[in-house]
């Protein structure tokens, strides 16, 4: 089970902790209040198993979102393939039209060539492979009956390797609702384990958890690391209150890296849809240069994505039941800084 350590500014509010961590600081405030170490183990424990479930599910989530991407992408590589197989065949059948009005005309003309009669029979491609029955036909047909030939062939490449990415797009569909299932199963479980909780203290954890830093106006003044930078935190600011919403990716609501590529998307700049990926969507940079802008992933996994507000704070979307909000940059450790 994984701890995040905290590095909170004095004065901040532990109620505003992050993402995942604001389980672990839920444990201490409440735990603060307990007659004793005996008394206060049981509750910390299952604060302690959501906080698990929950750093799990949105593990899943990414997961989710990578193989959700890879359909998308597969998808619309079947879609250009089908495009191109239809445009190969109409080639082919404005080739064998018109090989079929020379042999028309041959015929008319008192005979026909033996290879166009092969042509026309239902494997020209067969023939075709005779190189023999090249030297019967005239240099101008032979090679008219080549490009039909390679028209053949590109034609049928092109359909078994769109069959081969039918099957990975099927595979990747299987992938995607596999996740989606695993992360349904870990929300549900976090909730089922909070539910254990006594009232008051289910009360007072909920409470917590939802609230954050929504007010950071004293921010706004911060330098951004380009024009682009500044619309994406413009952007992400404008986000904050907004619910997380596991696989969203905005406008109303969103999962970590979701309000990420949202906010870069506002900017005009295409981010990739997962935090691992988005890791290497720019330039890193040491924690201690971030600039407003600048990407904050999380876990040695990078499975968390926040972005720099300035002032040793993140905007970022937590977990289900917080919202997008104001949390300290060192709410868990980091292990990358991208400057986009």
């Amino acid at each position: 089970m994984s701890h995040h350590r905290r590095l909170v500014p004095p004065g901040f509010n532990r109620g505003a902790s992050a993402a995942l961590c604001v389980l672990s600081a839920a444990a201490a405030a409440l735990g603060a209040v307990q007659v004793g170490p005996a008394a206060a183990a049981p509750s910390d424990d299952t604060r302690a198993e959501v906080d698990r479930l929950y750093e799990e599910a949105e593990r899943a989530t990414e997961a989710f979102n990578k193989a959700d991407e890879r359909a998308d992408a597969l998808r619309r590589q079947v879609g250009a393939a089908q495009d191109r197989i239809a445009r190969h065949q109409e080639r082919v059948n404005t080739m064998r039209e018109a090989l079929g009005s020379l042999a028309v005309a041959q015929y008319r003309a008192g005979g026909i060539d033996p290879s166009l009669v092969l042509l026309l029979t239902e494997d020209p491609a067969g023939y075709l492979d005779r190189a023999a029955a090249l030297d019967r036909i005239s240099a101008h047909h032979a090679g008219e009956l080549k490009d039909l030939q390679r028209a053949l062939r590109d034609l049928a490449q092109e359909r078994e390797e769109t069959a081969g990415r039918l099957k990975r797009l099927e595979k990747s569909r299987r992938a995607v609702a596999q996740h989606k299932r695993t992360v349904e199963h870990k929300l549900a479980k976090a909730r089922r384990v909070l539910n254990s909780l006594p009232a008051e203290e289910r009360a007072e954890y909920e409470r917590v958890s939802r609230a954050g830093g929504t007010d950071r106006s004293h921010l706004a003044g911060a330098a951004a690391s380009s024009p682009r930078a500044a619309a994406a935190i413009a952007a992400a600011r404008s986000a904050v209150g907004r619910p997380y919403v596991w696989g969203a990716n905005g406008p109303h609501g969103f999962d970590c890296s979701g309000l990420m590529q949202w906010s870069y998307a506002q900017a005009g700049v295409g981010l990739p849809r997962t935090s691992q990926a988005q890791r290497y969507a720019g330039r890193q940079v040491p924690l201690s240069q971030a600039q407003p802008g600048d990407l904050v992933l999380y876990r040695e996994d990078a499975s968390h994505v926040g972005m720099y507000a300035g002032n040793g704070q993140v905007i970022h979307a937590p977990y289900p039941g917080a919202p997008v909000r104001y949390d300290p940059v060192g709410m868990m450790p980091v292990s990358a800084v991208t400057r986009v």
